[in-house]
């Protein structure tokens, strides 16, 4: 597919994500709806395919974002932004998350079409939680399974957040991976 010479230039004719060369798409990035060089980015069609299609996605591909995550293009931006967030269940992908930096106006349009509104993980005290958090036990809590007992005042660092299920988190504790749920839980600042 032929892409617009504006932004054949601006990508340098590579996909402005993972910098592949080869067959590239226009992408008009929601909940934009103009095609605007402004609005689009440039993907490869391997790129494109997982963006599209959510039930495929290969992590490993997007190690790439550490790069493009950095770019002067807003567009591209929100797109890394949103990509790191499906894959918050990466280790990498949340220390990413937490090193980005997008303006306000950006970080507002890259959570509009990010469409994982629907579920809300949120503490004891209803503060909502974010994959990379850190929180506290507010109570002792037995391990199934196990002999451990998780005790009230533990930290749990860099908790993920279960996709389908608001009431669950998942997380270490001492040294053990556990899922927890979220009203024994409260957000550390």
């Amino acid at each position: 597919m032929a892409i617009s010479t504006t932004l054949e230039t601006r990508s340098e004719s590579k996909c402005e994500l993972c910098s592949a060369q080869g067959e590239l798409h226009e992408y008009i990035v929601p909940p934009k709806t103009s095609d605007d060089s402004e609005n689009q980015v440039v993907l490869c069609s391997k790129c494109h395919t997982e963006i599209t299609e959510a039930e495929t996605l290969d992590a490993n591909h997007w190690r790439c974002l550490n790069e493009s995550m950095w770019s002067q293009v807003p567009s591209v931006q929100v797109m890394a932004y949103r990509m790191l967030e499906r894959l918050n269940t990466e280790n990498w992908a949340q220390d990413l998350l937490g090193t980005i930096y997008l303006d306000d106006e950006t970080l507002e349009w890259a959570k509009m079409g990010s469409g994982d509104s629907a579920i809300v993980h949120k503490d004891s005290n209803g503060h909502v939680l974010k994959a990379g958090d850190s929180v506290t036990l507010i109570q002792d809590l037995n391990v199934k399974g196990s002999s451990l007992t998780a005790k009230r005042g533990a930290a749990v660092r860099r908790i993920r957040l279960d996709p389908n299920n608001a009431e669950y988190i998942e997380g270490k504790v001492d040294g053990q991976h556990i899922v927890i749920l979220t009203k024994f839980v409260k957000k550390s600042n």
